[in-house]
């Protein structure tokens, strides 16, 4: 199939198939006379894995070490690795969710500040007063 076909079978785009070509995620394609790409079934299932993946919000450094494990079934000790990337990745997304529980109540408690009444947004003032605890953005690549 071509890429077009193999985006639309998947539900990507072909801009996405590129993309984990180019960062070595999905094998390249085979090439016609007349230079198209043409993949099979197997750029499908690859594909539709690495989708389920990032559905799951990991990272492509996670997604390429769990097809290096599909890529080795028989090697026991990968799949002990499997295990303990996915018990990190739910590390990770429990301390995303407590992350997420204090940016809550942080929207909550600026929303307490609006009043209708108020010849002033009482949001946006606020907005320009708090001190806000930045902390370094995390790598999750």
């Amino acid at each position: 199939m071509k890429i077009g076909q193999l985006a639309n079978a998947a539900g990507c785009t072909t801009e996405t198939i590129r993309f984990y070509e180019k960062i070595g995620l999905f094998p390249q394609a085979d090439r016609t006379e007349s230079n198209y790409r043409v993949y099979s079934k197997k750029h499908l299932d690859r594909l539709i894995f690495i989708r389920n993946c990032r559905a799951l919000e990991m990272s492509h450094n996670e997604i390429r070490t769990l097809i290096m494990i599909a890529d080795d079934p028989a090697n026991r000790s990968e799949h002990e690795s499997a295990h303990a990337l996915l018990q990190s990745h739910l590390q990770h997304i429990d301390e995303r969710i407590e992350e997420l529980k204090s940016l809550r109540s942080q929207l909550v408690e600026l929303q307490n500040h609006c009043h209708p009444t108020d010849d002033t947004c009482g949001i946006l003032q606020e907005l320009a007063e708090m001190e806000v605890d930045v902390k370094p953005a995390k790598s999750h690549v």
